[in-house]
Parts: structure tokens; C-alpha cells; sequence
């Protein structure tokens, strides 16, 4: 319902409407205020079928957010290499089911436990896998293309 506990990076056109934060334009993130080491993160999403979005976990460089400083949970169904596309975590691991999400809203479940990260679109695991590349962080949701819509985002630290 509010911004709240999030910071602006970057000029998209974030916007809250009907309970949802809202981007369709520009290029950015919501970065959270705190930074988080192990957690629970539940949230849902709304993208159309060319969105490229994402949720951004132990961003260890708050500066320069990306899947260079960060674990990317990806919102791109239309990804030109799908190999990391919704449901992946970008240059960890591959999603183990293939889901689409565009048009209809979605729920992401989302925990980070020492080094093992797991991931579950819609109830389905996408990613259940072990790296220790980024321990803590701020968590961000990204904006780059589409139209994406977040809601309910639920963040519980371990």
C-alpha cells in the first residue's frame, strides 16, 4: 500500500495502484531500506508475456544492482536464451519446470537459508540449489520492459 521501506534506483515509473506497485516505463529497481541474510520472501506478480523483470536477492553491491551483485530471480517468459528465463536464478541455475506467467498474477516463494537458495512459482519448485557467491543483501524488484505489477511482498527474516 505504500513505498514505505523502499528506495528508487533508476528512472522507472513506479506507482502504486489498487494495492499493487506498478512499472511500465523507464528502467530500475525498488531496493528495501534493510539488507537480509537468510529469509522467507513470498510476493506476487503480475507481467505481461514480454516483461523482463525480476526479484533481486543479497545484492551485495546496493550501487550496482544486477545478476553480477546479486541472485536474479527471473520474470522473463520471453527471454531471447530461455535458458535462465522465469523461474531461474540467472547464472545459478535453471528453472526445473517451464511456467508462463504473463497476463494473470503469480506467486513466488522465495527462501535463502545459509547457502541454499530455493524457488517455487505457483507451487511448483523452479530452483532448489546450493551456491554461497552472496551471504547478505538488500532485496530489489526490477523494472526493465512489459508492464509488471507486484503485491503482497512478505519478507521473513531467519
Amino acid at each position: 500500500s505504500s513505498l514505505d521501506g523502499w528506495s528508487r534506483v533508476g528512472d522507472a515509473n513506479w506507482q502504486i495502484n489498487d494495492g499493487a506497485v506498478t512499472a511500465d516505463g523507464g528502467s530500475g529497481f525498488l531496493l528495501t531500506n534493510g539488507a537480509y541474510d537468510d529469509f522467507d520472501l513470498t510476493l506476487e506478480f503480475w507481467d505481461t508475456p514480454e516483461t523482463n523483470s525480476g526479484v533481486f536477492i543479497r545484492c551485495a553491491n546496493p550501487a550496482q544492482l544486477g545478476a553480477a551483485t546479486c541472485y536474479e530471480i527471473n520474470v522473463f517468459d520471453t527471454r531471447p536464451d530461455p535458458t535462465f528465463r522465469t523461474g531461474a536464478i540467472v547464472g545459478v541455475a535453471k528453472p526445473l519446470v517451464v511456467l508462463d506467467t504473463g497476463n494473470r498474477w503469480n506467486v513466488y516463494e522465495i527462501s535463502a537459508h545459509g547457502k541454499r537458495l530455493k524457488v517455487t512459482l505457483n507451487g511448483q519448485t523452479t530452483v532448489d540449489t546450493e551456491d554461497d557467491r552472496f551471504a547478505a543483501g538488500p532485496i530489489a524488484l526490477q523494472y526493465a520492459a512489459g508492464r509488471v505489477m507486484f503485491r503482497d511482498v512478505r519478507i521473513r527474516p531467519h
